[in-house]
């Protein structure tokens, strides 16, 4: 670990700064993440950090795990959105299936009426016609 103390002037007070140089591991890391977030605009991309301060790699790492999480979130908003588009075109469907439902039905109760009258009306012709076949039938004895 190497710590430097510094008066940057003589008005201001000393300041601190120590970082370390044996942990290559999260340079390695850093390295190999590079990784691009065409989601976010140019301004709110992660800035490679600097390698020799821990927590500028350790921002980074966050800001790259947040930049995931921003890109899953979005993901998951156009799936929900996709899903709620085809919900509503169901629904339409749905409604359109529903008058013709109810088309249907006014239009069987009609013809339902239609064909209790007509079988009312055939009867009624029915014994009528047997009525005036038997007239008939009796009618030339009778003369």
């Amino acid at each position: 670990m190497i710590t430097s103390t510094r008066r940057v002037s003589p008005d201001k007070s000393e300041v601190r700064i120590a970082f370390s140089l044996d942990s290559t591991q999260d340079r390695n890391d850093v390295a190999e993440l590079s990784p691009n977030f065409p989601d976010l605009e140019q301004r709110l991309q992660p800035v490679p950090p600097c390698t020799a301060l821990r927590e500028s790699v350790h921002v980074y790492r966050e800001h790259c795990k947040m930049a995931r999480e921003f890109h899953q979130v979005k993901h998951d908003i156009a799936m929900l959105e996709e899903r709620k588009r085809k919900l509503l075109a169901e629904l339409v469907e749905d409604d359109q299936v529903a008058i013709e439902i109810a088309r249907l039905e006014e239009e069987f109760d009609l013809l339902t009426e239609e064909n209790r009258n007509l079988a009312s009306i055939h009867t009624e012709r029915a014994q009528q016609l047997e009525s005036l076949w038997l007239t008939d039938q009796t009618g030339p004895e009778d003369s």
